[in-house]
């Protein structure tokens, strides 16, 4: 199994935004977070290995690509934005690694054919501000609906643990940006529909 420190390394050589869309609120998913969400789902829960992993708002494939490399069975990356895809596709170029990937509003497109089709669901969904209030929890709604093994995850009937409060540095991206980065405060929870200790 590929080291933590390794993984991370590995996500630092992928290719990020080079002009992110604000409405789609694209911010990559740092390879150091990436890295610690993806090595505790797989160490401590066996989440990843041989297991069919879905990334929705998959942006520049980082967790994806990081899934294939702790060994998931197969990923499927789902993203909106075809200048994202094209992001994902020279990554896996680069890293030699294959999945599919569905172009997408994973908001009007899933669940459908996909429901319950997944073991793992991996996403650093947008935050739900500015034009996209709420966004997050819809994508937990679809996370729900799209994998078998799984106040708002409960109504969903699943099972929420914090894993870890994390610093999610965040560069400045857009234009309306003051500060050079910004330290935000977020949650790694795992969602699960049976009650673990």
């Amino acid at each position: 199994m590929m080291k933590i420190k390794q993984l991370e390394q590995e996500l630092q050589q992928l290719s990020t935004f080079d002009q992110p869309n604000i409405l789609l609120e694209q911010y990559a998913t740092s390879p150091h977070i990436a890295s610690r969400m993806l090595y505790v789902a797989q160490n401590q829960y066996e989440d990843i290995q041989d297991r069919l992993v879905a990334d929705l708002g998959a942006g520049c494939g980082v967790l994806s690509i990081g899934a294939l490399m702790l060994g998931a069975g197969h990923v499927t990356a789902f993203e909106i934005d075809q200048n994202a895809i094209n992001t994902i596709l020279e990554n896996c170029e680069d890293e030699e690694v294959a999945m599919d990937i569905v172009n997408c509003d994973v908001i009007k497109l899933l669940p459908g054919k996909f429901e319950k089709h997944f073991d793992t669901v991996v996403m650093n969904p947008p935050f739900g501000t500015k034009h996209n209030a709420g966004i997050d929890m819809k994508f937990l709604e679809i996370a729900a609906a799209i994998t078998h093994v799984l106040k708002k995850g409960e109504q969903l009937g699943l099972h929420a643990k914090v894993l870890a409060e994390l610093r999610y540095d965040l560069p400045s991206t857009y234009k309306f940006h003051k500060k050079k980065s910004v330290d935000i405060e977020v949650d790694f929870i795992r969602f699960s529909t049976k009650k673990e200790s």
